[in-house]
């Protein structure tokens, strides 16, 4: 499987699972040219309400597996907003837009950028958000999610990782991501979010 369908096709994995996906398990076995195969397994012959429950719990309950790469590098803070920004404008510079409400940082939305992109400026948001993406591996393995398959995939198309990246995701997987309160929301309690339409649920 070349670079590019690779990351077409886990894009299309880490998407929400609905009807239209599972009905297309032939195809997707074929794209994925005998790998992926106990996921595939997996998504294909459980109940689709139990593949969507592992889904929404997975990736949209848990804040250290949630999707959105630059939340794992830079928490809630400006440097995020600043992240979320540049992500836009290389998207913009190549044509790709994004949905409504569709934030740029969401690996499925990364990796569609790669396919689309190529190799170059097309998977340079991938190796600077490795370190998110490798946090996100860690929690979903430490879960057993059968979507840990999927980012192993991912990861071992990026370079290999190097001493200073390791000893960076060590300290974030202790530390988390950092904090920065800018402001009370309206019932006092919890910050805005400094960049917009973060989902600070995760």
């Amino acid at each position: 499987m070349d670079r590019s369908r690779m990351f077409q096709l886990t894009s299309l994995l880490l998407t929400y699972p609905d009807r239209e996906l599972v009905e297309a398990g032939g195809e997707l076995r074929a794209a994925s040219a005998g790998v992926l195969g106990d996921f595939l397994d997996w998504l294909l012959t459980t109940p689709l309400i139990e593949v969507q429950r592992h889904y929404v719990q997975t990736f949209d309950l848990r804040r250290r597996s949630g999707l959105h790469l630059t939340y794992h590098l830079h928490g809630d803070t400006r440097k995020r907003g600043m992240a979320l920004l540049m992500l836009k404008q290389r998207y913009r510079a190549h044509g790709l837009r994004l949905a409504d409400g569709e934030l740029p940082d969401l690996l499925p939305v990364v990796l569609e950028f790669a396919a689309s992109a190529g190799p170059g400026d097309g998977e340079a948001p991938l190796r600077q958000h490795r370190q998110g993406i490798e946090l996100l591996r860690s929690a979903l393995h430490e879960t057993r999610s059968p979507y840990a398959q999927v980012l192993d995939l991912i990861c071992d198309a990026l370079p290999p990782l190097t001493a200073a990246d390791r000893a960076a995701i060590a300290a974030l997987a202790v530390d988390g991501p950092p904090v920065e309160t800018v402001g009370l929301g309206p019932d006092l309690t919890a910050p805005y979010s400094t960049c917009g339409n973060a989902e600070v649920s995760r």
